[in-house]
């Protein structure tokens, strides 16, 4: 299956034509950091009796949504999984190789027509069970990424319409493209998805509001514009997902130079029973569900190991409890990273749903979030700790050693991890250094300390990417101007 053909590099110019210099308006934008708040300006919007457009068949029950990568053999996977929706991400659990980008545009293409298979170096046959086969949504890069491989009037592409315009193109006549947005930090970045979708589905001649998308609100300004981001894709849009990896990173990154009262403790520590994530997802469930839309719970990390039976009754027992706290709050569905993890997730919602195959009825008229309360850091408690240091540091370098190798998705420690861990990792170690925090053995964190951590996470790993992964860790963590996303950097290594 050829993928880069004539017509839809056509295309996928035309798209950028008419909405790549937008983008980049939007994205300076962003360098302008407001107090937050929920918008004065778009009071109306809030007060407005709308909803989104129903939902189409396909994506009325999501009770399970498995996420991964779209190489091939984990495609195959996911579509056996069981799971009702599978989450094709060329984001974040994606190393943007060039191979990666191509090749996963065609396993898409096969997997949509349900003619995927695949047989590995050692003999091993991947085939396709007989279905009923998940619904693939694919999530595009985010705006801030670019496609240095391909150029449209004289400048590099742009990583969202690469993925996003290809994948329609070739796929749009099946009549399910549909796609999760990442990484948006205004209703303004909605609006022009939105525009894009207009401009895709005119240029295929299929009809408005085929399209449909669900947005991660994976950042804090985006928390505070749930309803106006779902308004603008209202003809579009299928619901909000909470992306609670990238919101840590986010509120960190956000307020990294804010002062003590902003600073956030271990990783491990900040909950999504922690008063301020409980905020950010009752408010996401009441915003969805008074539009109509669905809402998605986040992805719980913990994966089974078939070779531990400990591992596997802990990861059981946190994917558990996280999902039965989900169902019972309202979410219509949520992630698991791992097919083993599918049955669970389903029989949980299923105690909750029953025969229905949502709870978008489930309104939430007792819940009320302020500003002050999404904003309410300290109250996450916990503490800044060596182990929480030298675990970031290690999970950190790690990562960014897969990543560079071409595997966005890695088990790290009976974790499955992506771009986020990363994230989380250096932008705390970042904020812990510029606002001088002392750990709970007394020592400050200062980046003299961070690199003598660095330099012995290093030395006890081994692989053709551990060097330049502590390089690039270091540079993204002791760095004195910081980096937005790790990724740019990063990209420029591959």
């Amino acid at each position: 299956m050829q993928v880069l053909t004539e017509e839809a590099l056509e295309f996928v110019a035309k798209l950028h034509e008419a909405h790549a210099a937008r983008r980049d308006e939007l994205l300076a934008l962003r360098k302008e950091r407001r107090p937050l708040g929920f918008l004065p300006e778009t009071q109306d919007v809030r007060d407005g009796e709308w909803q989104v457009a129903p939902a189409p068949e396909a994506l009325r029950d999501r009770r399970v949504e498995i996420t991964g990568p779209t190489e091939r053999k984990m495609t195959i996977n996911a579509l056996n999984s069981g799971a009702k929706v599978w989450l094709a991400d060329l984001e974040d659990a994606n190393t943007p190789h060039w191979d990666n980008v191509v090749q996963g545009q065609v396993n898409l293409y096969e997997a949509a027509r349900e003619t995927i298979e695949f047989t590995s170096p050692e003999g091993k046959e991947y085939r396709l069970k007989g279905g009923p086969y998940p619904t693939i949504v694919v999530r595009p890069r985010g705006w801030h990424l670019d496609e240095r491989n391909l150029e449209f009037g004289g400048r590099k592409a742009v990583g969202a319409l690469v993925d996003f315009g290809l994948h329609f193109f070739h796929n749009a006549e099946l009549g399910k493209p549909y796609y999760y947005l990442p990484k948006m930090e205004s209703h303004l970045e909605a609006r022009l998805w939105n525009d894009v979708f207009t401009t895709a589905q005119k240029l295929k001649g299929v009809p408005h509001g085929t399209i449909r998308a669900t947005v991660l609100i994976e950042t804090i300004p985006a928390a505070f514009q749930m309803e106006e981001i779902l308004y603008e894709l209202r003809d579009h849009a299928s619901g909000l997902n909470a992306g609670r990896w990238d919101y840590l990173f986010s509120v960190i990154k956000y307020f990294r130079d804010a002062g003590a009262d902003y600073v956030l403790p271990d990783r491990n520590s900040v909950t999504m029973t922690a008063p301020f994530m409980r905020a950010y997802t009752e408010l996401l469930v009441k915003t969805c569900h008074k539009r109509g839309a669905f809402a998605m719970g986040g992805m719980a990390a913990f994966i089974p190991n078939r070779r531990d039976p400990e591992v596997t009754e802990n990861a059981l027992r946190k994917v558990r409890e996280d999902k039965t706290r989900e169902a019972n709050d309202g979410f219509d569905g949520s992630w698991v990273a791992h097919p083993d993890l599918v049955p669970i997730c389903r029989e949980i919602f299923d105690g909750v749903l029953g025969g229905r195959p949502n709870q978008v009825d489930k309104q939430r008229p007792e819940v009320s979030v302020t500003a002050e309360q999404l904003l309410d850091f300290k109250s996450a408690g916990g503490a800044a700790t060596r182990a929480g240091l030298e675990g970031a540091v290690d999970v950190g370098v790690r990562y960014i050693a897969s990543w560079l190798g071409g595997n966005g998705a890695a088990a790290i420690h009976n974790l499955m991890e992506d771009a986020a861990t990363a994230e989380i990792s250096r932008s705390q170690i970042w904020q812990w250094i510029n606002n001088k925090v002392v750990l709970d053995d007394g020592t400050q964190v200062t980046a003299d300390a961070v690199r003598e951590v660095i330099g012995r996470v290093g030395a006890g790993l081994e692989g053709p990417h551990v060097a330049a992964a502590v390089e690039l860790f270091e540079q993204v963590a002791l760095s004195e101007d910081f980096v937005d996303f790790l990724t740019l950097p990063a990209y420029e290594r591959i």
